[in-house]
């Protein structure tokens, strides 16, 4: 005689588990463990029937399997949670310090679970109910984002953050960039305003500022009018983040958009220093010396540098500026000035209507090809330049455009915050929600980016391995088992 495991589908499209056995070919049902409608339920109750005929059992009582009636009590599925998941979720919250910065449970689900699945605060509801973990009640939801505004959890948050962020060591670098959340609205209000769109959208909208570390992790998250100049927004984040932790002497990276003469000048008065990306129309000035001496010819890697005087008046200074070449550069922006040349001979030679096209100069009534424009153009290409006021014997050329190109750290922060974390688009209508919600996703950004580092997978992946692993209680003639799935080789490398 020999048991096994026998796995049936019923007509329904779930997956019936049995134990079975042969005689002289015949194979008789000994008990039905029951029914599963997923791969984890499945995963438990195959798990359920192995344990009672592995091979280590000596007493199988096939009296006591056989039915009384002709179907006998099924044992039937009574739970099932994501529990690894969830802890591990839980330590990643508990190990950057957020539990004891806000000591609320429900918030702690909120954030959760918009790393496992954003939604609606609503349908959070769903999620946690779905990962087998205690749903909070809608009006307690309300309550505790209500709470989040009054008591001001976004300082203990950041707070906790940088106290993360700085066990290895004082920080250095710091990085910033802006990006814009629209609204499916109509109406505008103090917060969410109309402003300059790079999606070119008309919708209310507000600006979010974040600074990060230059690995990417989130320090300080703030929110401004949708009508804001980025320009703006750099001065009040770092501000709130020296008030808030006490640093001085760290260097801030930002890209061309922070790049003005008293915003600069303002950052440096408030003690930090700063290497912000710079336009490259001033390269030809800057840089005359050189292409005079060695005709304009460059060499991949190569770094350049020159003085430059920004501001007017009395809020004139002299900045330092590098220069980097990059042969990859060169051929990317060459590619595009040839079609864009392109573009323009087509609507000087009539072929396509005369619109705003760069290098496209009007000599009297007959647009034709401005030559000059094109050939300074191919001058500058590969070219990329930098601002600094952190002096040459401090840093180098070469290691100002490393910390510069540190910068895509905040963009791929920024960009999972917009996808993985759904930041946008919001329905909120109130600033205290706005704030509310991005706080929410700034916290559950820091989850996903420590477990993005500490795993080397991406938060989906985690999400996608170990949520299947399932804890399945099982009840069987009125006493409860539980049944664990197993994980397999990328589930155990994330978990090691």
């Amino acid at each position: 005689m020999g048991l096994f495991v026998r796995k049936v589908k019923t007509r329904s499209g779930a997956t019936a588990v049995q134990i079975a056995h042969t005689r002289r070919g015949v194979q008789t049902i000994l008990e039905h463990i029951g029914s599963a409608h997923d791969d984890a339920q499945l995963a438990a109750l195959v798990a359920v029937a192995k344990s009672k005929i592995h091979d280590g059992q000596q007493a199988f009582d096939l009296d006591a399997l056989t039915p009384t009636t002709p179907t006998g009590v099924a044992p039937t599925v009574v739970g099932s949670r994501s529990r690894v998941l969830w802890e591990v979720l839980e330590t990643a919250y508990r190990r950057i310090g957020f539990d004891t910065a806000v000591e609320d449970d429900t918030f702690m689900k909120l954030v959760l679970a918009r790393v496992v699945e954003p939604t609606s605060k609503a349908d959070t509801i769903r999620v946690l109910d779905e990962l087998g973990v205690a749903a909070p009640g809608l009006r307690t939801i309300w309550r505790t984002l209500a709470r989040c505004v009054e008591q001001d959890w976004r300082d203990k948050l950041a707070t906790a953050a940088y106290q993360h962020a700085t066990r290895g060591g004082a920080l250095r670098l710091v990085l910033y960039d802006v990006t814009t959340l629209y609204f499916e609205a109509e109406d505008e209000d103090a917060l969410r305003r109309v402003g300059m769109s790079k999606e070119r959208r008309v919708d209310p909208q507000v600006l979010v500022g974040m600074l990060v570390t230059p690995d990417g992790f989130p320090l300080e998250v703030h929110e401004f009018p949708g009508n804001t100049g980025e320009t703006l927004t750099l001065l009040p984040v770092l501000r709130a983040f020296q008030d808030r932790h006490q640093v001085d002497e760290v260097v801030v990276v930002a890209d061309a958009g922070m790049l003005s003469a008293s915003n600069l000048n303002e950052i440096e008065d408030a003690g930090f220093s700063f290497i912000v990306g710079s336009r490259i129309s001033k390269a030809p000035y800057d840089l005359a010396e050189h292409f005079d001496k060695h005709g304009g010819v460059l060499h991949d890697g190569e770094t350049l540098e020159s003085k430059r005087v920004m501001g007017v008046r009395e809020n004139a200074r002299e900045r330092r500026v590098v220069y980097h070449y990059s042969a990859k550069r060169d051929r990317r922006d060459n590619h595009t000035l040839d079609k864009q040349v392109e573009r323009a001979q087509r609507a000087v030679d009539g072929k396509r209507p005369l619109q705003k096209d760069r290098f496209v100069k009007l000599t009297g009534t007959r647009p034709a090809i401005d030559q000059t424009l094109v050939d300074r153009a191919r001058q500058l290409a590969g070219l990329k330049g930098y601002v600094t006021n952190i002096p040459a014997l401090r840093l180098t050329g070469n290691e100002v455009v490393a910390a510069y190109h540190e910068l895509f750290q905040v963009e791929r922060s920024f960009r999972m915050a917009k996808t993985d974390l759904r930041a946008r688009p919001m329905f909120h209508h109130e600033a205290d929600s706005i704030h509310a919600h991005l706080t929410i996703v700034f916290t559950a950004l820091a989850i996903s980016r420590h477990l993005q580092d500490a795993t080397g997978a991406s938060i989906r992946k985690i999400i996608r391995t170990l949520r299947p692993l399932r804890d399945v209680t099982i009840s069987i003639n009125g006493n409860e088992m539980v049944a664990t799935t197993p994980p397999g080789a990328d589930a155990q490398n994330i978990l090691d």
